[in-house]
């Protein structure tokens, strides 16, 4: 197994690290998506009301309701 390496052209932080690249970052896998996993990224608490809602966002706007709420 490798390992990658920080690109020394790259400026690094305070603390010696290295901001990671947009293309290595991602902010959902390929899984279906829940009202949990929507209700949560939003940072509600999980109630039968933010359930609820949260199933009418998925119904409206599909996975896309979840990439809209996370970095």
């Amino acid at each position: 197994m490798t390992t990658s390496q920080p690109d020394p052209s790259q400026p690094s932080g305070p603390t010696g690290e290295r901001a990671t690249p947009d293309d290595l970052l991602h902010a959902r896998s390929d899984a279906e998506v829940s009202p949990e996993d929507v209700v949560l990224a939003s940072g509600k608490d999980l109630t039968p009301d933010n359930l609820e809602w949260a199933r009418r966002k998925l119904a409206a706007e599909g996975p896309a309701a979840l990439d809209k709420l996370l970095p």
